[in-house]
């Protein structure tokens, strides 16, 4: 940002000199005459004519160091414009020159110095009040800087540059709408200030007013086509706006009239990166490297691109030479930690978000990522306190931690929709333009869209392929919008086929993606995942349909006013917790989780010793992800093991760091290792399912339950015991329970969920009745009906239908059963 000191050189009229003096006094005269008309090279051999006749004339000293100045020889010029001081101390206007020339050289104490003797010799001069604030700017002396301008507006009030640099001064320390104010008042008076255009359109942007921005940049631009920063800055604006190919044209002009401006290189692959062309974005970067090769910001964009095209070990090399130019760059450090758990080196990892935390204990996305990394692999060490600072953070209204991470983290509804409403104002600070237009769809059947990445072997898959494959094709057209290519795996093809159209959207970003599901006049845009990993939110925020809703592989609600649905039952958000979710809440009969009655169990159940369990002692499992555990939950664990002679309890197959904190943990609660049990991995969901079948009892998790783990469970005949909580991410099991006929199998806390674990464990008949419960009611209950289910679906999508073309707002409504 420049400061503009707005004032023409001082020239003073010819001195008087004795009449003895005439001679000199003429050509004195004839060489200001010269100077005037910008004729520096005839003027100069006249100054030097009358300093050899007068070696002291403080006038031709200080004019000729005019003229060293306007050569940009700025010693020269101080040391001439010094020796006319110390002829003529009381000569303002050299005091002003001077320190313009001390501001060039950088002895910005010294500038001061001089603009405080012209203020003295004469307090009347607003241009100088105008410089010498500036000076207090550079000095990082703002309030003062203020008052310096406001002096100079006090005499001359109409002083554009004045106004101008006061708006520079107050952007500086934030003061936005007072800045605005300032370069407003800079262009009532000289509209063509292309600079204090430009800089209105800065504060414009943080004020999140980009459109206007937009507009002052164009407007600064009709000034100053060929100023490569307008069209850089234009770019910028462009990109916050979500228009990505139009910031890039703007970073192509700037570099064609500055072809090494190293911030367009950048943002030019950064817009690139928008636009999902990371192999370009990499080509920008490596340009902007070839021009400073000492950029640390290059490099750790660099490292970004890299990343994203999964070349983890170049993006870790990219982010190490960004640190090794600028240690502290909290933001490399943070990229290359991520990469560092990509890898797999999850310890490594670990260890640099602590390194970060450290140095910066604010810096909030390094302590989510730490206590991430810390879940995935059992590492609860300072897991309360990392816990209750990530809860902390979010109750203010920051949000350190993904919203699908925080839900292992914080079983309070209210938490997880604050955690999820700031996760979405950082990713949308705006709300981006919409995609639909508002048009009415003409087609006689309701055409939904399912948008995933889990289209293939994956829980989702497992349990929504049966309701696809029956969706009712006289009264819907189903289309999936898949983030991967379609999947030739059993279940991927199974999934495939069960649509009647199949797009695989992984070359296109988010806009062309919109733009397609537009085009394609989907009516209800079907979000399959919400937050969780390899979700593209980006795409719903963009409202291609006229209806959005967040259905089965998020259980919490996305805090975004481009959701409109919810899909829900009475238990999993009962109607009086509505309140905790953004979005209407739709509530099925039964469960609102679907089931595939069609799944298949391999023929050939294991037996106890292929999986290396007890032949005759209790098996507790639990097939949950490891970041659902938490030193609460393994503490009831270990306590059953402890009650229960020759139990054990059998998990997943973790890695190695796993399996060693695991272990560790058992052993400090005095559980030796061997009574843990690993289960080895199985080729198919189907044989995991026949050796699920050995297990007596399945116990769920807490604050985040099981979802396609408990219904595996249940398939399989496994009971599983729960504790609800109060959001939907613990009341899932519940839900699956209540819908199978176990109600019995659901406890309202810890302790209750641990007495009867004890019981069940210890008393033989019970549990044998229980399984043949379950076992009678696989087909008899509504929970693995799969036509059943999908009826009531479908009742949901047209109830949400109908109400659209009413013309009525999304609320939330019930299904009834059959």
């Amino acid at each position: 940002m420049s400061r503009d000191n707005g004032s023409p050189e001082h020239y003073p009229p010819p001195r008087k000199e004795p009449a003895s003096a005439s001679e000199q006094a003429a050509l004195l005269a004839r060489a200001i005459g010269l100077h005037r008309q910008g004729q520096t090279d005839a003027a100069e051999p006249l100054y030097l004519d009358v300093l050899r006749e007068a070696p002291r004339n403080a006038d031709a000293l200080h004019l000729l160091g005019i003229i060293k100045a306007q050569r940009h020889d700025n010693a020269a010029a101080a040391e001439l414009i010094g020796q006319a001081l110390a002829v003529d101390p009381g000569n303002a206007a050299a005091h002003a020159n001077l320190a313009k020339v001390f501001i060039a050289l950088k002895r910005l104490d010294d500038a001061l110095a001089h603009y405080d003797q012209a203020l003295t010799l004469g307090r009347d001069n607003a241009e100088a009040h105008n410089d010498r604030g500036n000076v207090l700017a550079m000095l990082d002396r703002p309030e003062e800087a203020l008052a310096g301008y406001d002096r100079a507006l006090a005499i001359k009030p109409d002083y554009a540059h004045a106004h101008y640099n006061r708006g520079n001064v107050l952007q500086s320390l934030e003061r936005q709408e007072e800045a605005l104010a300032a370069y407003d008042r800079a262009l009532a008076i000289e509209p063509d200030h292309a600079e204090a255009l430009n800089n209105r359109s800065t504060v414009l942007v943080a004020l999140k007013r980009h459109e206007e921005a937009l507009v002052g940049i164009d407007r600064a631009l009709t000034l100053a086509l060929r100023d490569a920063q307008l069209h850089y800055n234009r770019g910028n604006v462009l990109r916050e706006i979500d228009r990505p190919k139009d910031a890039l044209a703007a970073y192509d002009r700037a570099l064609k009239i500055a072809p090494d401006h190293l911030e367009s290189l950048i943002n030019r692959g950064n817009a690139l990166r928008d636009l999902d062309r990371p192999e370009e974005a990499l080509a920008s970067y490596d340009r902007a490297l070839a021009i400073a090769p000492q950029s640390a910001e290059a490099f750790n964009n660099r490292g970004n691109a890299l990343r994203s095209i999964d070349r983890l070990d170049d993006a870790l090399t990219s982010f190490d030479k960004a640190l090794s130019l600028k240690p502290d760059y909290l933001d490399a450090q943070n990229n290359r930690a991520t990469v560092l758990r990509d890898l797999g080196r999850v310890e490594e990892a670990g260890q640099a978000y602590r390194r970060i935390l450290e140095q910066a204990p604010n810096y909030e996305l390094a302590l989510g990522n730490l206590l991430e990394t810390k879940l995935h692999v059992g590492d609860w060490r300072d897991y309360a306190s990392l816990a209750e600072r990530i809860r902390t953070a979010v109750r203010t209204g920051t949000c350190p931690i993904r919203p699908f991470m925080f839900l292992a983290i914080s079983g309070c509804a209210a938490e997880q929709r604050q955690c999820a409403q700031s996760y979405h104002q950082q990713q949308y600070p705006r709300r981006l333009p919409s995609a639909w237009t508002g048009r009415c769809h003409t087609q006689e059947k309701i055409r939904i869209a399912y948008l995933s990445a889990d289209l293939r072997e994956h829980a989702v898959s497992y349990l929504l392929a049966g309701v696809l494959e029956r969706h009712d094709r006289s009264r819907f057209d189903t289309v999936a919008i898949s983030f991967k290519a379609r999947a030739d795996s059993g279940t991927g093809a199974r999934i495939a086929n069960a649509f009647d159209r199949f797009i695989d959207v992984s070359g296109q970003n988010d806009s062309q993606v919109a733009a397609l599901v537009r085009d394609l006049e989907i009516d209800i845009a079907v979000d399959l995942m919400g937050y969780t990993g390899g979700s593209r939110t980006g795409i719903l925020a963009r409202r291609p349909a006229p209806l959005q809703v967040s259905y089965l592989g998020y259980s919490g609600t996305m805090g975004a006013p481009f959701i409109d649905y919810i899909v829900a039952d009475r238990i999993v958000i009962p109607s009086d917790r509505a309140a905790n979710y953004s979005e209407a809440v739709v509530h099925l009969p039964n469960s609102y989780m679907p089931t595939d009655s069609a799944r298949t169990i391999a023929p050939l159940m294991p037996t106890r010793d292929d999986a290396k369990l007890p032949q005759d002692g209790f098996v507790f499992c639990s097939f949950n992800n490891f970041y659902k555990f938490n030193p609460r939950m393994f503490d009831v664990w270990m306590r059953l093991l402890k009650n229960v002679d020759r139990s054990v309890l059998w998990l997943p197959t973790p890695n190695a760091e796993t399996t060693r904190n695991l272990l560790k943990e058992a052993e400090s609660r005095g559980v030796a290792s061997h009574r843990i049990v690993f289960a080895a991995r199985t080729g198919t969901n189907a044989d995991h399912l026949a050796r699920l079948q050995l297990a007596d009892l399945s116990l769920d998790t807490f604050p985040y339950g099981g979802h396609t783990t408990t219904c595996d469970a249940l398939w399989a005949g496994v009971p599983v015991l729960t504790c609800t909580g109060e959001a939907f991410a613990a009341r899932v099991a519940a839900s699956l329970l209540n819908a199978v006929g176990l109600p019995e199998l659901i406890t309202a806390d810890l302790g209750e969920y641990e007495a009867l674990a004890l019981k069940l464990a210890t008393d033989c008949v019970m549990l044998r009745e229980l399984r043949a419960k379950l076992a009678r009611n696989r087909t008899a209950m509504p929970l693995f009906d799969t036509d059943r289910y999908r009826r009531h679906l479908e009742r949901a999508y047209i109830t949400m239908w109908e109400r659209h073309q009413r013309g009525e707002a999304p609320a939330g409504f019930s299904v009834g059963d059959d």
